[in-house]
């Protein structure tokens, strides 16, 4: 059955998952959320997802929510491709690679903790770039020197084919791009960006669409 998938363009939770439907070649439906007009907040968006948070995926009358919850059901209801390394190390390594973004990096500089610096403790429009800057650089200043350790090619964060590493790598990069983060002392991550947005599945994902 076809997916529907709840979701905001610039999200980068909701542009992962969209990278993944593509990677498996998933038929999907994507409703919008604007997250600018507060709709998560609605009544009828909450009915579906109690959190107000985005992404939802609808599939077979049921609502999953987190991305990485998402992507993990859609990795063992479509096994292929498969979306982590085969080898168990390095699956870890990749798991704890995305986990990195989820957990440590993307939950400090999304919109909602964004507007409660500004709205609730009035910290200045330079503040707050301060604050997505000094989060973004010792993230990715770890993240850099997690792939050097990889020896990999330098086209994907493990292997030769996307993995969940890369799925919230390449969003991650986006969003830092839009706030006119230097990138340039991190050649790796920029290499695994341009390799990636060559190809189909991130093209398609991607929020300028």
């Amino acid at each position: 059955m076809a997916f529907t998938l709840y979701d905001y363009f610039r999200s980068s939770a909701s542009y992962r998952v969209r990278i993944a439907l593509n990677i498996k070649q998933l038929d999907y439906t994507c409703v919008p959320i604007s997250l600018l007009d507060d709709q998560q907040n609605s009544h009828h968006y909450k009915n579906i997802n109690a959190t107000g948070l985005l992404p939802t995926l609808e599939h077979n009358q049921c609502y999953i929510y987190q991305s990485l919850a998402i992507i993990e059901y859609l990795e063992q209801c479509y096994p292929t491709p498969s979306l982590l390394p085969c080898n168990t190390i390095e699956s870890a390594q990749c798991r704890a690679f995305a986990l990195s973004i989820a957990c440590d990096i993307h939950p400090l500089n999304n919109l909602r903790v964004l507007r409660y610096l500004e709205r609730k403790l009035t910290v200045t429009a330079e503040q707050k770039k301060q604050w997505y800057h000094h989060w973004i650089d010792q993230g990715f200043t770890a993240l850099e020197q997690q792939l050097a350790s990889n020896n990999n090619p330098e086209k994907f964060c493990f292997g030769l084919a996307p993995t969940l590493a890369d799925i919230f790598l390449i969003p991650q990069v986006y969003n830092a791009r839009r706030f006119n983060i230097d990138l340039s002392k991190f050649p790796i991550i920029n290499a695994i960006e341009k390799h990636c947005n060559q190809l189909e599945p991130f093209i398609k994902a991607a929020p300028n669409l």
